[in-house]
C-alpha cells in the first residue's frame, strides 16, 4: 500500500472526559515532520517521502479543528499552565507556523497567568531571527537536541547538525530572551569515549543553559540503528558503560550547579520544565497531533499515527482517536509509582500499601532509597538502579 493510500480507520469514540480543578493541566501539540530521520529514532515522524501528501498547512488546519473538538468535548477548556509543542521538528513550521499553532491553542483554550509555553528545535532549523520572533509570539522555553558535541557520535546517530552549532543556537535563544533553554544529551553512543562526553558537558555549559536532559541511547526495534547493532557493524550499548557515563554526568553538572530533579533532568534552580514535571507528577494533558497521547481523570487515549490520516478523520468532524484505555485503580497506583519514584521530590509514603512500605524498607537497607519528608527519594546508587527499585516495591 503507498503512502497516499493510508486507509482511514473507524475512530474511537472517546468517553467523557472532565479535567479536575485542582490538578495542573496541560497541552502536548505534536508536529510530525523531519528532514531527516535520524537512526536511532522510534517516534512519530515522517520525512517529505512519507508523507503521503500530507503538508503542514494541512496539519495546521487539521490540528485547529482538533483542538476546537477537544475544547467541546472537556464541557468547558479548563486553563492550560503548560504547553509543549514536540516532534518531530517543530522548528521546521518556522516563526509563522510556531506562532499560528499558539494562536490556534488561545483560539481555544484559555491560557493560565504565567504559562509556561515550550518548543522544540532543531539546531539547524533556527537562527537569532527566529528566536526573537518565537519571544514575540509568547513561547518562554525552547529545548534544543544536542544530543554530542562530538562528529562522529552525530554521524552515527545520523544527526544532521555541525558539532558546534546546537551551542551557538543556545546562546542565541538566551540573547533572545529566553530565561529556559534545554539542550538534549543522548550518552553510551557506540564510539562515543568518556572524554567525547566531557568534552559535550564542557560545550553544554558554555551554552549558559539552565536545563540539560541527558538519556542513555535506547536501541529501538525497527530503527536503523538496530540494524545495524543486529547486523554486527556496531556493538549494542552496555550497561556498564551507561552507569559509568551517567555518574560522569551527574558530577560534571552537580559542580557547575545543577541539581537533578528528575533521574534523567537536570536544572539549576527555577529551571524545571513544569510541563514534564506535570507528567511524572499525574497531570492532566490533551495529546494533539498525529500519534499524540493524552490523559485526562482515569483515561488515556492515543490518535492515529499518519498526518493524511489525522487529516482525513477530522475532516468528518470527529476526534481522530485511534483507541483509549480507561485505568483502574490498580494500573493508575502502579504508574504513579513509576513515575513519582523517579522525581527528587520523591514517592510519597502515604500512597504505597502497608505491604508495600514493607518493600520499602528493605530497599532503604540496601541503599536504594532514603527517607525525605515522608517521602522516598533515590539515592545516587538507586538512580542508577531506578526501575529495579520499581519492581521491588511492586512485584
Amino acid at each position: 500500500m503507498s503512502v497516499s493510500a493510508v486507509p482511514v480507520a473507524e475512530p474511537a469514540a472517546l468517553p467523557a472526559l472532565t479535567a479536575a480543578p485542582d490538578r495542573p493541566f496541560g497541552l502536548y501539540v505534536h508536529v510530525p515532520f523531519c528532514a531527516t530521520r535520524c537512526g536511532y529514532c522510534d517516534f512519530n515522524t515522517y520525512t517529505a517521502a512519507e508523507l503521503g501528501g500530507a503538508s503542514p498547512e494541512g496539519w495546521l488546519a487539521a490540528l485547529r479543528a482538533e483542538l476546537r473538538l477537544a475544547a467541546a468535548h472537556l464541557g468547558a477548556a479548563p486553563a492550560v499552565s503548560t504547553v509543549f509543542v514536540g516532534g518531530g521538528t517543530p522548528s521546521l513550521l518556522g516563526v509563522a507556523g510556531l506562532t499560528e499553532v499558539l494562536d490556534v491553542v488561545r483560539e481555544h483554550f484559555p491560557l493560565a497567568p504565567g504559562a509556561e509555553v515550550t518548543t522544540e528545535a532543531n539546531p539547524e532549523s533556527t537562527s537569532p531571527e527566529f528566536f526573537a520572533g518565537l519571544r514575540t509570539a509568547g513561547y518562554t522555553r525552547v529545548s534544543l537536541g544536542m544530543q554530542s558535541a562530538a562528529a562522529h557520535v552525530l554521524r552515527t546517530l545520523d544527526r544532521v547538525h555541525s558539532p558546534g552549532r546546537a551551542v551557538d543556537a543556545a546562546l542565541e535563544a538566551r540573547r533572545a530572551g529566553f530565561d529556559h533553554v534545554n539542550l538534549d544529551l543522548i550518552y553510551g553512543t557506540p564510539g562515543e569515549s568518556d572524554d567525547d562526553l566531557r568534552r559535550s558537558l564542557d560545550a553544554v555549559l558554555a551554552a549558559d543553559v539552565d536545563h540539560v536532559s541527558a538519556y542513555a541511547l535506547i536501541v529501538e526495534d525497527g530503527t536503523a540503528l538496530a540494524r545495524r547493532v543486529r547486523r554486527g557493524e556496531l556493538p549494542a550499548p552496555d550497561d556498564d558503560v551507561l552507569a559509568r557515563r551517567y555518574e560522569l554526568i551527574d558530577s560534571h553538572l552537580a559542580g557547575a550547579g545543577f541539581s537533578w530533579y528528575e533521574v534523567s533532568n537536570w536544572s539549576r534552580p527555577g529551571g524545571e520544565c513544569r510541563h514534564n514535571v506535570g507528567y511524572w507528577n499525574g497531570g492532566l494533558w490533551w495529546g494533539a497531533g498525529p500519534g499524540a497521547h493524552g490523559y485526562v481523570g482515569n483515561t488515556r487515549w492515543w490518535n492515529v499515527k499518519h498526518p493524511s490520516t489525522y487529516a482525513a478523520v477530522l475532516a468528518q468532524g470527529r476526534l481522530p482517536v485511534a483507541d483509549f484505555e480507561v485505568l483502574d485503580a490498580d494500573t493508575a497506583h502502579v504508574e504513579d509509582v513509576m513515575l513519582r519514584v523517579r522525581l527528587r521530590t520523591g514517592l510519597p509514603q502515604a500512597v504505597l500499601s502497608d505491604r508495600e512500605r514493607r518493600r520499602a524498607t528493605s530497599a532503604i537497607e540496601d541503599g536504594l532509597l532514603r527517607v525525605e519528608d515522608d517521602a522516598l527519594v533515590l539515592t545516587h546508587r538507586g538512580r542508577l538502579l531506578a526501575d529495579a527499585v520499581v519492581r521491588s516495591l511492586l512485584d
